[in-house]
């Protein structure tokens, strides 16, 4: 068997049809192509033919979730859930995992951090509803704990922030709606009151 052609695909420029033989046979991404050294006129044995055709499959289900990544960052656990959605098994998925994680685009401490700065920076909420959004992506306690930690901002802090900005909107003049509202957001009956009586 050997390579006959490689042709850069039309539709997806980023990948690679491979012919053995004078028929399409696998793809490869360019990135894959280059790392696997295949060229035209490449004479392959059947083991070396299936191993390409293994690398090809882990190579599609890689761009898969690199898209994925690229729209938002994602925990360890989110990958893992959207590739056994996809109907992966447990040997691709852990492929897949631990090439992320060597090019440093899955990592749970970083994934918690950036989840709070941006919830600080964009949609404020309290610690006990972020702690529970962490553990419903997948964190352990122990990273949640640490990130948490190193964050300084304090439940008040974000409340007075919170109070500020919905005593904007006419719904939230009134007390008692306000109240109902960043309960919702987790914060504590003792901290809201301690906040609104500092109101600004």
């Amino acid at each position: 068997m050997r390579i006959s052609a490689i042709k850069q695909q039309v539709k997806r420029t980023d990948r690679y049809s491979i012919f053995v033989d004078g028929k399409y046979t696998f793809s490869l991404s360019e990135s894959e192509l280059i790392r696997t050294g295949a060229h035209s006129g490449q004479e392959l044995t059947k083991t070396e033919l299936e191993k390409f055709k293994d690398t090809s499959k882990l190579d599609k289900v890689y761009g898969l979730v690199i898209n994925l990544v690229v729209r938002r960052p994602r925990s360890d656990r989110e990958i893992r859930d959207y590739l056994r959605r996809k109907g992966y098994d447990e040997g691709v998925t852990t492929a897949i995992l631990n090439k992320l994680s060597n090019n440093g685009l899955v990592n749970d401490e970083a994934f918690a951090r950036s989840w709070v700065e941006n919830r600080r920076l964009l949609k404020p909420t309290s610690l006990r509803k972020l702690k529970l959004e962490l553990r419903q992506k997948g964190i352990s306690d122990d990273i949640v704990s640490q990130v948490l930690e190193a964050d300084d901002t304090t439940d008040i802090d974000t409340l007075k922030e919170m109070i500020i900005r919905k005593r904007r909107q006419t719904k939230y003049q009134d007390d008692v709606k306000l109240m109902q509202y960043l309960a919702r957001q987790g914060f504590g009956y003792s901290d809201i009151k301690s906040a609104l009586s500092s109101d600004i």
